[in-house]
């Protein structure tokens, strides 16, 4: 006998198919792994700013295709062990396919084994460490490589410095080495010589000792990638014992951290920098440094920069590879000069990029572009 629905369970029925057809999609969920707490707080809290910014520009214009992004934060605090449980959380228990971080190239190096196994794209804004480039299929980041950072330094001090000594003092990590390294390896290969070489741990307050070693060599300059805290420790303390060389340092010297600690024993330090210039009147970087101001107010720094243009970069990923892992991998792969407001970006073979290193220095007691006299 045939079963006659009646008019009420038509209509029930009914309505539940338009329900169901009218629910909203799903958010586009991803990770994002940064230093939110600890020594490092100020540039994860910056890199976090930049992502939100951009993921409330990304939905306000429709999202991707159609779908929100939501972007799920852990923090690291800076260190391997924090950052490798976020990443195990992200990966098993949040499934995301993608993750936006970390800073730290130890940390980065650390979680790179769980994103390749899994399947999951590693986007760093800002792990420079030469051992990065070899860490997977997975693992990409759009800051350059330390090996043009230290290249570009070595070539500036050996040919418009003409300094022909130089010492080193490096903080003992992944990130010191692979700039100390790099700096050697291409001052030697100028013709420069490397006089002394000393490592100091992060946290280190007692520069002293590892100061009069390098100081009893007799170079012309010495080369200092740290942290701001050892950094500026140690400027103050070479300051106190008479070292009064050219210091040059790295991009993360430009740090108020660093000339309060050192004092007026910072004026002078030269030090390389990914080009990010928050007065260009290019018009991209201006809406970035106009929205970023107005709704932190403060200007962005560097790795909000690198940090906006990530989640831009993942956004256009996911649009053209889908929401998986293996998709995003081969969609970043293809892209091709990515008008970011910290440059153009384009991925080789390696995930990695080619950005232009610019200079910098201490004048007056603020950070300004560097002009040879």
């Amino acid at each position: 006998m045939k079963r006659i629905l009646s008019l009420s369970t038509l209509a029930a029925l009914a309505a539940s198919v338009l329900f169901v057809g009218c629910q909203p999609k799903s958010d586009i969920k991803i990770g994002a792994i940064l230093p939110l707490t600890g020594d490092a707080a100020k540039w994860g809290q910056a890199s976090k700013n930049a992502i939100d910014l951009a993921v409330e520009g990304i939905n306000k214009s429709g999202g991707i295709s159609g779908r929100k992004v939501a972007v799920l934060f852990e923090d690291d605090r800076g260190g391997v062990t924090d950052a490798t449980n976020a990443m195990t959380k992200l990966v098993k228990v949040d499934k995301v396919p993608l993750v936006l971080g970390t800073l730290f190239s130890s940390a980065t190096l650390a979680i790179a084994p769980i994103a390749n196994e899994n399947k999951v794209v590693l986007l760093s804004p800002a792990s420079s460490a030469p051992k990065i480039t070899q860490a997977g299929d997975f693992i990409f980041r759009n800051c350059a490589s330390d090996v043009y950072e230290g290249g570009i330094m070595a070539g500036f001090v050996h040919d418009t410095l003409k300094y022909r000594k130089v010492g080193v003092a490096y903080i003992n990590n992944d990130y010191g080495l692979g700039l100390k390294t790099e700096f050697e390896t291409a001052f030697k290969a100028k013709g420069g010589e490397i006089v002394a070489s000393e490592a100091f741990d992060q946290g280190a307050t007692d520069f002293r000792s590892l100061l009069l070693k390098i100081k009893a060599a007799a170079p012309d300059a010495i080369y200092l990638p740290g942290y701001p805290p050892e950094m500026g420790r140690l400027l103050r303390q070479a300051k106190e014992l008479g070292i009064n060389k050219q210091f040059l340092s790295v991009v993360i010297f430009e740090d108020p951290r660093v000339l309060e600690l050192a004092g007026g024993a910072a004026e002078g330090v030269i030090y390389s920098c990914q080009i990010f210039d928050p007065t260009s009147g290019e018009a991209n970087v201006r809406k970035f440094v106009t929205a970023y101001k107005t709704k932190y107010g403060s200007d962005p720094d560097i790795y909000a920069g690198l940090s906006y243009d990530a989640m831009n970069i993942a956004a256009l990923a996911i649009k053209n590879g889908g929401t998986t892992g293996g998709g995003i991998r081969d969609a970043l792969y293809k892209i091709r000069d990515f008008p970011g407001v910290t440059g153009v970006t384009t991925f080789d073979q390696n995930g990695d990029v080619t950005k232009p290193i610019g200079l910098k220095m201490v004048r007056n007691g603020k950070f300004e572009w560097y002009t040879h006299r």
